[in-house]
């Protein structure tokens, strides 16, 4: 399983399509191993490019903070899981946190009116 987190600095991002980063989580669920962590630098903004760009980096699950209704939806047409609604905390701590259960999912989209 590889986890993806939009991270701007050490933190999660909290506009989505609007992050520095990915974190790369390489798991294995059943005995909650980390295999490898990889930083990758997120390509130029464009609209509907990150889903694609995440499935063909292997990704099967996206945490994050905001989201839109779009980008949730082609995440979910390229068979990527989504979890938005995480607080802004370090990708490690995420990713535990997910292993052991204590993440799930609420509803927090976007309305590009963010301001940072």
């Amino acid at each position: 399983m590889r986890i993806a987190i939009p991270m701007s600095g050490n933190c999660l991002e909290q506009h989505f399509g609007h992050c520095e980063k990915f974190v790369m989580v390489d798991v294995v669920p059943e005995t909650k191993e980390v295999r490898a962590v990889t930083e990758i630098l997120t390509p130029e903004h464009q609209p509907g490019l990150l889903p694609p760009w995440l499935r063909d980096h292997g990704v099967t699950l996206v945490i994050a903070g905001g989201m839109g209704d779009r980008a949730r939806s082609l995440l979910q047409e390229a068979s990527i899981e989504v979890i938005t609604g995480a607080p802004s905390e370090d990708a490690t701590t995420l990713v535990r946190r997910y292993l052991d259960g204590a993440l799930t999912s609420i509803e927090h989209t976007c309305d590009h009116v963010c301001s940072h």
